[in-house]
């Protein structure tokens, strides 16, 4: 297994990644209050049904994986590479103006997962940010992938606000809205 900086020849392999995700539970958003007095609260709960979701790679993640990839934005794309395919990735662009990098997406393929791949890819991230000066890393997830909140807690990311209409005015009642994760590295 190697991990490594993606070059432009592997842009047309990274959709090939089977990033799909699988949970039982999600994390139910109850929403109180009004205006300033507005509170969320967050519960694990289970799912009616089991969400298999393939969870494809998105156009946005790739336009920006080309730009860092060309040279035409600053970040990383790390791959990892297993007997000649590459089994994950992770896109993290620079934002100079909030100093931090900020994780557009990180997926391992669905067989090579459990080995570590992407706990080294987001370590890799967090050094960068580090020797640059940055003070954190961000990333956002949603409150239905339990999965990657619970691997963005275990690597360090706290949980910093919610989003509840990203998408829809009708997230919260679908359970789903946007979760904010920061490692901070002060």
């Amino acid at each position: 297994m190697e991990i490594r900086s993606a070059t432009a020849r592997d842009l047309d392999s990274l959709a090939d990644i089977d990033g799909t995700v699988e949970s039982a539970r999600y994390l139910h958003l109850e929403q109180g209050g009004e205006g300033l007095a507005a509170i969320w609260r967050l519960e694990e709960r289970p799912l009616r049904e089991k969400m298999i979701d393939p969870n494809r790679l998105g156009d946005e993640v790739m336009f920006v994986a080309k730009q860092i990839v060309t040279g035409a934005d600053e970040g990383m794309v790390l791959i990892a590479e297993h007997e000649g395919a590459i089994v994950a990735l992770l896109v993290a662009q620079q934002r100079p103006d909030r100093q931090t990098f900020h994780i557009h997406d990180i997926r391992t393929d669905y067989d090579q997962r459990r080995e570590g791949i992407a706990t080294a890819m987001i370590y890799q991230v967090i050094a960068a940010a580090r020797d640059l000066g940055f003070r954190a890393v961000s990333a956002e997830t949603a409150t239905n992938n339990l999965p990657a909140g619970q691997f963005l807690s275990k690597c360090g990311f706290d949980l910093a606000g919610v989003d509840t209409k990203r998408h829809t005015n009708h997230d919260v009642v679908k359970e789903s809205a946007t979760l904010f994760w920061y490692a901070g590295l002060d």
